[in-house]
């Protein structure tokens, strides 16, 4: 909790507290309170019971310890790609995919001082690249933050009018901050795509078509990976994305 920058920690505190009352409930989710995967995580399970995490690494142990009944984890936006580090986190978790949410997404830029006199803004790479038009378009230069509502806290407690943070609008009310700047993004359909992670999925009973996702690896041949895909093919079952890293 120590990471967390110190206007969010009183929050944080509170919330691991209700989580280890019964973990059944707890979703993990990286971040400080406020962070988009924190949204995410009340939109996907409104009876939930969140717990903010500082790294993937940490949402995953979560779950792996039995804190967490699952977490709430970014994969993908629209607009920036692939959530860095998270292609190599997901086939050694050794947790289970469950379920999806795609969560639209919006910044604020947030502060202790007027809009004019902000220099720099603070936020995770991610939500940087997701805006780099609008900050260039400003001369705003981007600082890297581990998440969004962490960069939040942080400016709040650096109290920098020169010095804002890009994070989602509801963080602006939980660090005491200014909202200098709403509705941002470089494009109108800005969306990320989180996963469900858990120990194993529920059964279900309802029809199908489903969605798989999984890993596999081929040799350092050539054309390993045609082959492989040609299996895919011949029965018939129809790709929606393939990453390859």
């Amino acid at each position: 909790m120590e990471n967390f920058a110190a206007p969010a920690r009183p929050i944080v505190a509170a919330m691991i507290e209700q989580a280890a009352a019964a973990p059944s409930r707890a979703v993990a989710f990286q971040g400080a309170p406020g962070a988009n995967s924190h949204v995410a995580a009340l939109e996907a399970f409104p009876d939930g019971l969140p717990l903010p995490c500082f790294s993937f690494e940490d949402a995953i142990d979560a779950v792996k310890e039995g804190r967490a009944d699952c977490a709430m984890i970014p994969i993908e936006n629209s607009l920036h790609g692939r959530v860095a580090d998270i292609h190599f986190l997901l086939p050694e978790s050794g947790l289970t995919i469950t379920g999806e949410h795609f969560l639209p997404i919006r910044y604020a830029l947030m502060g202790t001082g007027a809009l004019g006199a902000v220099r720099q803004a603070m936020s995770h790479p991610q939500a940087l690249g997701q805006c780099h038009q609008w900050l260039k378009a400003r001369g705003i230069v981007p600082v890297s933050y581990p998440d969004t509502a962490g960069a939040a806290a942080m400016v709040a407690e650096m109290a920098d009018p020169t010095v804002a943070a890009l994070a989602p609008p509801r963080a602006a009310a939980l660090y005491g901050l200014d909202t200098l700047e709403s509705d941002i993004a470089d494009a109108a359909h800005n969306m990320t795509r989180f996963v469900v992670l858990a120990h194993a999925a529920p059964a279900t009973t309802a029809p199908g078509p489903f969605m798989t996702t999984f890993t596999f690896e081929v040799k350092n041949v050539p054309a390993a990976l045609y082959k492989a895909l040609g299996g895919f093919a011949t029965n018939g079952v129809n790709m929606t994305k393939l990453e390859s890293y």
